[in-house]
């Protein structure tokens, strides 16, 4: 019974290769090369020389007499200590005068609401509030919200130098 499936197997085979040999063939003929490039090398062209200018130029002109200003009165700069000093003052001022208009919401107490709203509080030069924005939220809205309306029932700040300053306004319940 094998030797009648031999020849059975060389015909199936001799029969495939016939049908698909032509086209393996032809897929391993390669294409022709496309002629090389011819490429001439040419030196880069020269850079135009530039006009000669003197390395150092006299700045100074001769004609004119250089005047010294003297002050009449010198003030010293303000140290970075005394600026932070003076800033921190006027932030807790601020502070105190948002406590006094600071109105814990009654929603806020019936569910236990506590929290910390930080605000960026925007002055005109005239000391008047322009802007209330949140710095730093507490999570709760009902807080935040009556922060801002606190800040801006504060009114004009007389004397405020700083234009912007951040004021942390506290909501604690007591046990």
């Amino acid at each position: 019974m094998t030797l009648r499936l031999i020849p059975a197997f060389a015909l199936s085979l001799a029969l495939h290769i016939g049908v698909f040999l032509p086209d393996f063939v032809n897929s391993l003929r390669l294409a022709p090369l496309p002629p090389p490039l011819l490429a001439t090398l040419r030196p880069p062209p020269k850079p135009e020389a530039a006009p000669a200018e003197p390395l150092l130029k006299n700045t100074i002109d001769s004609e004119v007499t250089p005047q010294v200003v003297t002050p009449a009165r010198m003030t010293p700069a303000p140290t970075p200590a005394t600026v932070r000093t003076a800033a921190r003052h006027e932030a807790q001022k601020m502070q105190r005068k948002l406590s006094m208009h600071l109105f814990y919401p009654p929603e806020a107490v019936a569910r236990g609401i506590e929290g910390d709203v930080w605000l960026l509080l925007k002055l005109s030069p005239e000391g008047e509030i322009i802007d209330v924005s949140i710095a730093t939220s507490s999570g709760h809205p009902i807080l935040d919200n009556a922060a801002i309306r606190a800040a801006y029932a504060m009114g004009k700040q007389a004397g405020a130098t700083a234009r912007e300053l951040i004021v942390p306004a506290y909501f604690r319940l007591e046990p």
